[in-house]
């Protein structure tokens, strides 16, 4: 994780099963074409994470924002801004683009599929071909559990151990709660990622630097 409450760790940085058309057929793609869930803190909400999912002829092209705003008696103590442009067709992952601002801090990634396989460069890692297996940190492709994941912050290629913690009831930011499928990454990072029964991301929680855990609840 870099300085700061909220890093690599919150977003490595994304219900009615699999979509019936050519955009991201083979792809988790949510029926409304979009997800979002709140960050919430200490029972208080930090920040939104939302994914606009825009079809094409053979593919999908989703759009990743996250905003994260931590304060103390009113004073802003850690900024969080993440964007993420991710392409897809015909199932196979062409490329990535990723710019993150911690603290005014900026990171920086991109991804593109070349004639050598995905060729990947980054603000911490040099140019490199990823592995075939290999997709971006979204969290909403659960195939990104398979790994290796390319970290959407810095381009950094990432192995981390996956567990599978079994179904647990997850709350919605609803209020309603649903049954979801838990899985903890670990090693290269630290972070809990809940699936409901048709695919689609549900959930996820870290703790950040002062100890505090950040949790996600789906809108």
């Amino acid at each position: 994780m870099g300085s700061g409450l909220i890093g690599r760790r919150a977003v490595l940085l994304a219900g009615a099963g699999l979509v019936a058309r050519p955009a991201g057929a083979a792809l988790p793609v949510p029926p409304a074409d979009a997800l979002a869930f709140r960050l919430i803190r200490h029972g208080s909400e930090i920040g939104r994470h939302t994914l606009t999912f825009i079809p094409g002829v053979d593919g999908v092209t989703v759009h990743v924002a996250v905003d994260a705003l931590v304060t103390f008696l009113s004073l802003p103590i850690a900024r969080y801004r993440h964007r993420v442009v991710e392409t897809w067709q015909g199932g196979v992952l062409l490329g990535l683009d990723g710019e993150t601002d911690k603290n005014g801090r900026h990171e920086w990634m991109n991804a593109r599929r070349t004639d050598e396989g995905l060729v990947v460069l980054g603000s911490k890692t040099e140019r490199y071909i990823a592995p075939e297996r290999a997709v971006g940190t979204t969290y909403w492709n659960r195939r990104m559990l398979e790994g290796p994941m390319i970290s959407l912050e810095d381009g950094v290629l990432l192995r981390p151990e996956v567990a599978r913690r079994g179904v647990e009831t997850i709350p919605l930011a609803s209020g309603a709660r649903i049954a979801a499928e838990h899985y903890n990454l670990s090693g290269a990072f630290d972070i809990d990622v809940w699936y409901d029964r048709t695919d689609t991301w549900a959930g996820l929680a870290f703790t950040v630097a002062d100890g505090s855990t950040v949790h996600y609840e789906r809108l």
